[in-house]
């Protein structure tokens, strides 16, 4: 079976050298989890992580999409103050120097940014059907 490429937005929904967080929901085992990601974007390239510091699991974006050190050539961890390299996900400053970020498999189809390799949980239309007047 091949992948299925999720639709998470439109590549000019991010500006380039900036990052974006998205809290999504995957299924794995049969039950739904949290999936928090981060998305850079670097002209036509992008790099997806899951938005977790490998120090503590703490998100990334201490304060609400705030992704990048102030050169913004690198993602920052906002609790500790951890740098990664926004290609590799690799630490390269802090107290988790030398640990990676958990890549997450992007791909741009058709102008959108899509992730593969995981099974988002889709919401439920059917609710809007079940409402009576």
């Amino acid at each position: 079976m091949a992948d299925l490429a999720y639709v998470i937005c439109a590549l000019d929904d991010i500006p380039s050298q900036r990052a974006r967080g998205f809290d999504l929901a995957i299924v794995e085992d049969g039950q739904e989890k949290n999936f928090p990601i981060v998305v850079v974007r670097w002209g036509k390239q992008v790099f997806g992580y899951v938005n977790s510091c490998p120090h503590h699991g703490a998100r990334l974006d201490w304060e609400r999409e705030q992704f990048l050190d102030p050169t913004g050539l690198r993602l920052l961890c906002g609790k500790h103050g951890a740098l990664f390299e926004l290609g590799s996900g690799r630490c390269s400053a802090g107290p988790c120097k030398n640990e990676n970020l958990k890549p997450v498999q992007l791909e741009v189809i058709d102008g959108d940014i899509c992730i593969t390799g995981v099974t988002l949980a889709e919401e439920d239309e059917s609710d809007e059907d079940d409402v009576e007047a």
